[in-house]
């Protein structure tokens, strides 16, 4: 695992130990990158299920101005904090351990938008749905905003969610697909 482009191109990053996370492999985050950016001119980010912090992170060295990590599990937060340090961008990130829920709750209430919202839940946490029309529905995604959802093969999210279109969908094998949503 390593962040792939930008400023912090190369920089290997620390996985969260034991089996309780997955993190997103190169391949797919190289190619959620290519559809997305490649690069940015400024903008913030949520990355919700941070795990270790590589798709956050991944922004952050392609540009993106800061990002906010969100992640239930104590490991996976102190990996983010650690791997936020080794790529030097503790004034660009803040770290929060926290259920995804309960974040947002909380980020509705500082009345932040974001231009970019990555979400990589626990594959058998099938709540995708609820999360992306709470995101919609307390407008948290800015008007030219773009979510990025990574979840199961299996898993077919909706065409539309409140204002939010469904623009491109990947797979990847049988295990992974990445959903890409916009304001219509």
């Amino acid at each position: 695992m390593r962040v792939i482009a930008g400023k912090c191109k190369g920089r290997p990053l620390k996985a969260v130990p034991g089996m309780s996370t997955r993190p997103t492999t190169d391949k797919i985050k190289e190619s959620i990158f290519n559809i997305i950016g490649p690069y940015f001119d400024g903008g913030q980010g949520l990355d919700l299920f941070g795990g270790s912090g590589g798709l956050g992170l991944e922004a952050l060295s392609r540009g993106l101005d800061k990002v906010i990590f969100v992640d239930r599990d104590r490991k996976a937060v102190e990996v983010i904090r650690q791997n936020i340090a080794f790529c030097g961008f503790e004034k660009q990130s803040e770290v929060f351990c926290n259920d995804a829920n309960r974040a947002l709750k909380a980020l509705i209430k500082r009345g932040l938008k974001f231009t970019h919202i990555f979400l990589d839940p626990p594959y058998k946490l099938k709540e995708l749905e609820a999360i992306i029309s709470v995101i919609e529905q307390a407008q948290l995604l800015s008007v030219n905003g773009i979510i990025v959802a990574e979840h199961g093969g299996d898993i077919e999210l909706p065409a539309t969610i409140g204002e939010l279109m469904l623009t491109r969908k990947e797979t990847y094998g049988n295990t992974t697909a990445i959903s890409i949503f916009k304001y219509k």
